[in-house]
Parts: structure tokens; sequence; C-alpha cells
């Protein structure tokens, strides 16, 4: 069974994915924070049995787990394959996680906030994905009550969450646009219409494999539609920007875009060691070179399920023994070898 993220992009844009996220609280506990371990575990308890019977409502398999209870390695791999975040992957306390075996639907109970509903979707389809964390949620407050005011809306942990709960994010691919000098405050402007874009892994010129998640700010004073709404809008306007563009570097500098594809193809398919910088820019100019028609494959390449691979605990897990920094190189060059597809 395909994970959500080993489906092939569409080949017409450079939106990776999408993303909704709820945060809820049980109005019978104490926020995380002030939650002691004992009462942290048996809330956990009465959740899980709960809602034993989500799959049989909506039809998917879920699996489920005390994330004490996994390997250090097996947190940080779910963590690369964006099942929960960093603050859970640090988060000391009693936790477990609810996950399909898709992995696009994860429910963490007692992190950041008591409930945690994750919906992931590739390309842009913040709609679906939002009736998708809705019905969820539903299915949740029908057995158990949320912590909710009339004026002020769902009630979290961190202020900034307050009133829908919602964070809605999609992940763009700008290689070419990330480049202008105006990038930078073309960021900065866009905070003054209520969203954040910021790097997936990393920042400005060091964010390498140019992905940027665009996410609202603001969770009070618009309806989650109208969020949804505006992430979508942000993400096709950047979406045509970078199309824009490259068209135009198509126009004017054809066989020196093909090189830079073709060189990056060979480098990924014979390297015998890559570090995780070389991996993703090459990645970055196959996945732009797919989007433009460039190049073409013997098989569906997914390229994003390949820049989660290559991350350092998805591919320890691979080996039998751990790794260090020199193996791991190595170890993302056979990986990549073995994944990608031939050319046509």
């Amino acid at each position: 069974m395909l994970k959500w993220f080993e489906q092939v992009q569409d080949k017409n844009s450079n939106i990776i994915c999408c993303k909704v996220r709820l945060a809820r609280n049980w109005s019978e506990y104490v926020f995380p924070s002030k939650l002691s371990d004992e009462d942290g575990r048996e809330m956990i308890d009465r959740l899980n049995e709960g809602l034993r019977d989500l799959g049989e409502t909506d039809g998917r398999d879920y699996e489920s787990a005390y994330l004490d209870e996994l390997s250090e390695l097996d947190r940080r791999a779910l963590k690369e394959r964006r099942v929960f975040n960093s603050s859970i992957l640090e988060r000391k306390a009693p936790m477990s996680v609810l996950v399909t075996r898709e992995e696009d639907i994860s429910l963490v109970f007692n992190g950041s906030d008591h409930i945690r509903i994750q919906v992931w979707q590739p390309g842009l389809c913040l709609a679906e994905a939002l009736g998708t964390a809705d019905r969820i949620d539903d299915y949740i407050n029908a057995r158990f009550s949320y912590a909710f005011d009339e004026k002020y809306g769902y009630l979290t942990s961190f202020p900034t969450n307050v009133g829908t709960g919602l964070r809605a994010a999609a992940i763009v691919h700008l290689p070419t646009l990330s480049m202008g000098k105006k990038f930078p405050s073309m960021l900065n402007d866009m905070g003054r219409i209520g969203v954040s874009v910021r790097g997936v892994y990393g920042e400005g010129r060091e964010n390498y494999g140019s992905l940027y998640e665009i996410s609202n700010q603001k969770t009070m004073g618009r309806t989650e539609k109208e969020l949804t709404d505006l992430v979508t809008k942000v993400a096709v306007q950047l979406d045509e920007q970078e199309r824009q563009i490259r068209e135009m570097s198509l126009a004017s500098h054809r066989l020196e875009r093909e090189d830079e594809v073709y060189k990056s193809y060979g480098v990924l398919k014979y390297a015998r060691r890559l570090s995780m910088k070389d991996a993703m820019t090459f990645l970055s100019q196959i996945m732009s070179g797919m989007s433009d028609g460039l190049v073409k494959f013997d098989e569906p390449c997914p390229v994003f399920r390949l820049m989660l691979g290559i991350q350092t605990a998805n591919l320890q897990k691979l080996s039998d023994r751990p790794l260090d920094k020199g193996e791991l190189d190595v170890a993302r060059a056979a990986y990549l070898r073995s994944e990608l597809p031939m050319l046509i």
C-alpha cells in the first residue's frame, strides 16, 4: 500500500503537497504542560479506548503506538516523514500516536495539546484535507467534550492556536523564484496578508531542495474555509510566478537548463557518496526538470519520496547497524542509485 508521499506529483505544478492540522483539548483535563505523567497516561488510554472504532467509521487501517515505547530511531523517522513535528519528538511526557498505513492521517495524544489531528494530501487539496479532518474532529467531539469558549473558540496550549485551532499548509517547490533578490522582501510582505513562508529544510539560500511551506499565521477572526482558501491562493500565486520565470529561462537558456538537469541525474544515479546538501540540491534539479518536461523516466518517479528517504533516520533504518556521517553519505548514494528510475 502506497504512502501518501509515494504518489507522483502533477508534472505541471510546483505544489508538492498540503496539510491541515487541528489542535483540540479535552475539557476534563488541564493542558499537557500542567498534566502529570500519571494523568497523561490515563487520558491517553481513555482516548484510545473511546476511538477504537475510528477505522471502522472511515474505512481506514490505523496503527497505534505509545511514543515512549518506540525506539529513538523510529521516532526520528516518523518525524522526518512528517507524521509529527520536532516539538512532539522532543517532549518527554507520555504520548501516543494513531496513524493510518498510508501515513496521510495521524492523531497525536498528549503532545502540545491533548489531541492533534493531521491530514496530508499530495498536490493542492486543502478543501479535501479539511473535510477529512473535520469528519474525524466531529467523531472525536461526539465522544469527548472539547475545551471551547463561545467568544474565543477552541482553547489551546498556545494563544497562537486559539480560535479555529487550524493550521493549513502547502509545500511548494521554488528553485528559481527563491534565487531572486526580491524574494526575501516578498516573504516579509506575506505576513501582512496573514501567511508565513519558511524553508522546509533550512532558511534562505541554505534551504537545500528549495521547498517552502506556506501556512496561515492567525487562527482567530476567520473561518476554517477562509484560512484554507488564503493558503491555497498564495500557493497558487507562488506556483504561477515560479512557472513564469522558468518559462522565460527555458526560452533563452534551454540548453543550459537541460545540461544542469542531466548532470544532476548523472551524479545521483552513479555517485558513490552524497552529502545531504548535494543530494537535496540535485533532486531539486530533477524535480524542476520533470515539471518542465526536460527529463522523462521509464517508471513513475516521486521525487519528494526520495527527499524523505535520504533523511538521516529513514536512511539509518535501512541499515542493520549504526552508521557514522561518512557511512551515511555512502548509504545515501546507494539508496538513490537503487531508487532513481532510468531515463528514456
